[in-house]
């Protein structure tokens, strides 16, 4: 392990790569963030590896310990510290008590599914039902509508709204005759509807401590509070670790930051998951072909855009009704249209992908945002495309489609930089007719003739929060690596520091000057590599996509020349062994 490199803000590039084979910047660990490496390897004896993901999240050595075994019982924030908490809970406790008619108004997107799954499954094992509405994304859009509302209202005595309702004043208005609990995160106005409770960690009097949150988070927090009152009354409520599994799904799908509670939830969840008991995501792993205990990735990539399918392009309530469904049968037919739905979803989402681009980089990748606009691209994938842009430029992204004299958009952030805040600006300007959401992810309406003044406000706002400051390609690396120090003792390690997500990247490594022993073509685009330090080490690697790019091509040609590297370390199992391996990302020549 090499425990030295510049950095950008030294003016010189990680490893003097101003451009590797993909076009980046490579950028190390600012002089503070390594000298905190090095500090931590000096008092914790820990992994220098590890020294550097620590340094490069903040933990100081004292807090080491506990930050690589963090526990709910730790963490978990006192249900009671937000606003309208034990109303909420008290209320739902009253329906269940008195068996009556309950309804789960929930947003399209995994969070609003899982959320809305949290409730059914504790419901249902104290033999309470409840109807589930999920407005259609195409002719309802998001959240709760005054029509939706008022019939739901007509029909059943309490409405639970989950991911959604904050902004909702008049549909909640409209539901006339039952009280109305809110269960959400995204970003609060000045007012708040007149529902019964409003328990959200963004609402403006909220000092903001539990605003990563997620909404299932909520609603497992409102259940955890549940609970307690129910204990008080002399009751015994359901099990909620074993409904843990929904939150780490909903967490991470929701690109909420994995800090805090969040880790403990998703760390807890995953062991959850991993013990395959619940029949809807046990039948969306086998349709995915999971083999391999979940991680933070699965979550995010594999599972997450499965149940989000319905909700694009699809039938609204699939992915909800999958995560609640208790027959495995069933659950396997579902996910089984989920996965197909998932691929015509991939197939629109490419169409859309390539003609954002072009637009984009005709307007410009070096703004503060970067974002297009087409007629009748889908409303279900302009999230999707606006976070590749995002991952491509490193700036916050909004796509748009355009239909009549309005375009309905989504959009995605970068770190340190509150989409949702800006968007909700532009609404109260009034150069959007409807926008909100939160940090990372934000929804929006604009008319046709307001798109262009909204979105050079929109990038004003932003540019002001230092969104385009870094560079559109650059690579951030933790630290340098030998390939004989790449093991799986320290792969272990590494993932005790996780889970990995929005907020807290995965570690990343140069592996300098490295040797090609070994250099195969996999598929139609993938690359698999040996490669050493000329020492007698030597690391497997794997380059998903790289002859999608330049990167393959030039690496299996490389004729005996050495490379610096960089990439992630993970753990291949093959054939019962485990062994280290290189997920190769970049490369330059050495």
């Amino acid at each position: 392990m090499l425990d030295s490199g510049r950095d950008a803000d030294s003016g010189v590039a990680y490893l003097g790569i101003e451009r590797s084979l993909t076009g980046r910047r490579w950028v190390g660990p600012d002089p503070e963030s390594a000298r905190a490496g090095e500090r931590l390897e000096q008092e914790t004896g820990l992994a220098p590896g590890l020294c550097a993901t620590l340094a490069r999240l903040g933990v100081p050595p004292a807090e080491a310990p506990g930050f690589l075994a963090p526990t709910l019982r730790d963490l978990l924030p006192d249900p009671r510290l937000l606003r309208d908490m034990e109303e909420a809970a008290a209320r739902v406790c009253s329906a269940v008590a008195r068996a009556e008619r309950i309804a789960i108004f929930a947003d399209y997107d995994v969070d609003g599914g899982a959320s809305a799954a949290l409730l059914i499954d504790w419901l249902r094992q104290q033999g309470q039902a409840a109807t589930l509405y999920i407005p259609d994304r195409i002719d309802e859009g998001y959240g709760p509508n005054d029509a939706a509302m008022a019939e739901l209202a007509r029909t059943h005595d309490l409405i639970v709204c989950v991911d959604c309702g904050t902004l909702s004043h008049g549909p909640i208005a409209a539901a006339r005759g039952a009280d109305v609990v809110v269960l959400d995160h995204h970003l609060g106005g000045e007012t708040l509807p007149d529902a019964l409770a409003v328990v959200n960690p963004n609402r403006q009097d909220e000092d903001g401590s539990l605003g990563h949150l997620c909404a299932a988070a909520v609603v497992f927090l409102m259940l955890v509070e549940a609970g307690r009152q129910m204990r008080a009354a002399g009751r015994e409520g359901p099990n909620l670790m074993s409904m843990l599994d929904l939150v780490a799904l909903a967490t991470v799908a929701d690109v909420a930051p994995l800090r805090g509670v969040n880790r403990a939830l998703v760390r807890q969840g995953l062991k959850v998951m991993a013990a395959r008991t619940r029949p809807g995501l046990v039948a969306l792993s086998d349709v995915a072909r999971l083999d391999s205990a979940p991680s933070s990735y699965h979550l995010g990539y594999v599972l997450g855009p499965r149940v989000n399918a319905g909700g694009r392009i699809g039938k609204a309530d699939l992915g909800a009704r999958l995560l609640a469904e208790t027959d495995p049968q069933t659950a396997r037919a579902m996910a089984d249209r989920l996965d197909a739905l998932n691929t015509e979803r991939r197939e629109v989402e490419a169409a859309v992908r390539a003609a954002a681009l072009v637009q984009a980089e005709e307007r410009g990748l070096d703004a503060p945002l970067v974002w297009a606009a087409g007629e009748g691209w889908h409303p279900g994938v302009v999230g999707i495309v606006a976070s590749r842009l995002k991952e491509l430029t490193n700036r916050p992204a909004v796509v748009i489609g355009l239909d009549g004299d309005a375009g309905k958009g989504s959009g995605r952030s970068v770190a340190g930089v509150d989409l949702g805040a800006s968007v909700q600006r532009l609404a109260s300007e009034g150069l959007l007719d409807k926008g909100g959401g939160h940090r990372m992810a934000a929804g929006l309406t604009v008319a046709r003739d307001k798109l262009e003044p909204a979105m050079a406000r929109l990038s004003e706002l932003l540019g002001k929060q230092g969104a385009g400051q870094g560079g559109a390609a650059d690579l951030r690396l933790d630290a340098m690596l030998m390939p004989g120090a790449a093991n799986v003792e320290l792969i272990e390690a590494l993932e005790q520091a996780g889970p990995f997500g929005a907020g807290a990247a995965a570690p990343r490594f140069a592996i300098p000057d490295a040797s090609i022993s070994f250099a195969k073509r996999v598929g139609d685009s993938h690359l698999r590599l040996t490669i050493g330090d000329g020492l007698g080490a030597s690391l497997g690697a794997i380059a998903f996509g790289a002859f999608d790019g330049p990167l393959g091509p030039a690496l299996l040609a490389h004729g005996g020349a050495r490379f610096h590297l960089a990439g992630r370390i993970e753990i291949n199992t093959w054939q019962g062994a485990r062994r280290a391996q290189l997920r190769l990302e970049d490369a330059a020549p050495a």
